[in-house]
């Protein structure tokens, strides 16, 4: 005989249930804000070997409690987590502290609005979302419509995604079809019209990778840079030699590794007089930033000429993730990629008409709007200026150093830099010993887990050290408020310390 089972009545929310369910939401509420505002990056550094076999199991066979659940989390999975609100994990910029953006996220999780469908299945999210974009696109310069003038989802002229990758996927969908009308629903029948230009060695995966999701192919054109941005003559050669067949030409208004901003001005001018036909596309994940402030505004100036501008507030806006959108100059060119469904998505208001490849659609931008709303104008400002202020304290600390050797000059939060060892002459610099160095800094960095800085393969644009040769640095990023002067010069200490036992051939 099976053994009978006494449900536990928690697991449904009910106005029975109500206070006991509170009771274990705020329980989960507290692990989570204990995690975020706890000093370490990881309590528990272990090998994935280890962490796979603690953690992969079979289903229960019997029903358990959520308290049952919850200690589980708590005593396996928790100490494993990435704690990136840590003022110690320095090399990234998705902290998802922001107080109002997390209370938005569980407002949104507990409301279960679904934006595939407005007039039934989210009545004022769909509104919602539609004003953080006008936020947005007025942020960036693109020209909104009066309200008066909003009657369909092909009036806003956005769309929220999961991330930076969404978004751009979708920009280059909307590519194509510029180039080609029609191709939605005639296929692709000569890829080689479809290439895209893209800066070489620092531009984003996503770009490439769209492509080939999207059915092109990898019709990439690199072309050279200089200090991290289009070599200007060396586009204009490029685009020329493949006239008629570049679809789009991508720019970065900070690219992934330094955020450098691109000469936006210069790289428009020069796509629009030899061929006012291809679609201009800026990734503005990290330069969105700039937008927030009179100060840093001009950083980015040329944006609003861009027909597609892809930006993710969870990287620079503290919001959890995750939350991307892209935003498109002309809101009607999203109807070239648009989709139909009576079922569900047939009313004027359905964002389920213009988000490929999502279907059910949660309220992402609720997070958005409430950190955008708690903020304000100066707050969005003030949070800009603070984090290009700390980065720049960072790169003269990295400047005081003699071991130390800064890779660009600081254009937002980024700072990339490398140990020299103390055997190296920086003057005829041995690029192999250096990168060793790094590389084994940052191994050793990344196993002890009490510091965290990002790593990544990264051109000498600059010729720092040595023109063109591949780098292996450390990056640090100012994105988390908690940061203080004391974890800056921590950090490096501890990188100078490792570089010290690496000289002494014990790291």
């Amino acid at each position: 005989m099976q053994p009978v089972t006494t449900p536990d009545r928690t697991r449904s929310l009910t106005a029975e249930t109500r206070d006991e369910a509170a009771e274990l939401l705020t329980k989960a509420l507290h692990l989570g804000l204990d995690f975020k505002l706890q000093a370490e990056v990881f309590l528990e550094r272990i090998p994935s070997v280890q962490a796979r076999d603690r953690l992969i199991s079979v289903l229960p066979d019997d029903p358990g409690t959520v308290e049952e659940a919850l200690a589980e989390f708590t005593e396996a999975m928790l100490p494993l987590c990435k704690n990136e609100a840590s003022p110690q994990f320095l090399g990234f910029g998705d902290t998802g502290d922001d107080v109002g953006a997390l209370a938005g996220g569980v407002l949104a999780l507990l409301t279960q609005q679904n934006l595939i469908n407005q007039s039934f299945d989210s009545p004022s999210a769909t509104f919602v979302e539609t004003t953080a974009l006008r936020w947005l696109r007025e942020l960036i310069g693109f020209t909104n419509p009066p309200v008066e003038d909003l009657r369909t989802v092909f009036d806003v002229g956005g769309v929220i995604t999961h991330g930076g990758t969404m978004s751009n996927s979708l920009a280059m969908m909307l590519a194509r079809e510029h180039k080609v009308p029609g191709t939605m629903e005639t296929g692709v029948r000569d890829p080689g019209q479809f290439s895209i230009v893209v800066p070489r060695d620092i531009g984003h995966y996503s770009v490439k990778s769209a492509l080939k999701w999207i059915g092109l192919g990898y019709q990439v054109v690199e072309v050279d840079t200089d200090g991290f941005r289009y070599d200007l003559k060396a586009l204009e050669r490029t685009l020329r030699q493949h006239e008629g067949r570049i679809m789009s030409v991508v720019a970065y208004a900070g690219d992934s590794r330094t955020q450098t901003v691109d000469d936006l001005r210069g790289v428009r001018d020069v796509v629009r007089a030899c061929d006012e036909r291809i679609w201009l596309h800026a990734d503005a994940c990290w330069g969105l930033m700039c937008s927030f402030s009179d100060r840093l505004r001009s950083k980015i100036a040329g944006i609003e000429d861009y027909d597609s501008v892809t930006v993710d507030p969870h990287k620079v806006m503290a919001v959890p993730h995750s939350l991307g959108a892209l935003l498109v100059r002309d809101p009607a060119s999203l109807k070239a990629i648009s989709s139909h469904s009576g079922l569900i998505m047939g009313d004027d208001f359905d964002f389920g008409q213009v988000t490929p490849f999502i279907g059910t659609k949660a309220w992402l931008s609720l997070k958005l709007w409430m950190m955008m709303r708690t903020h304000g104008r100066s707050g969005l400002a003030q949070l800009a200026e603070d984090r290009v202020e700390k980065a720049l304290r960072f790169a003269d600390l990295v400047d005081s150093h003699d071991r130390l050797i800064r890779l660009h000059k600081v254009d937002m939060m980024a700072v990339t830099f490398m140990y020299v060892p103390a055997d190296v002459d920086v003057a005829a610099p041995d690029i192999e010993r250096i990168n060793e160095a790094n590389l084994r800094i940052h191994a050793r960095m990344l196993a002890e887990g009490r510091w965290h800085l990002h790593h990544f393969g990264l051109p000498d644009d600059d010729g720092v050290l040595k023109y063109g040769v591949t780098l292996y640095p450390l990056r640090f990023m100012a994105a988390n408020p908690r940061i203080e002067d004391h974890h800056m010069t921590g950090v490096l200490d501890h990188v100078l310390e490792l570089g010290a036992r690496f000289d002494e051939g014990s790291l």
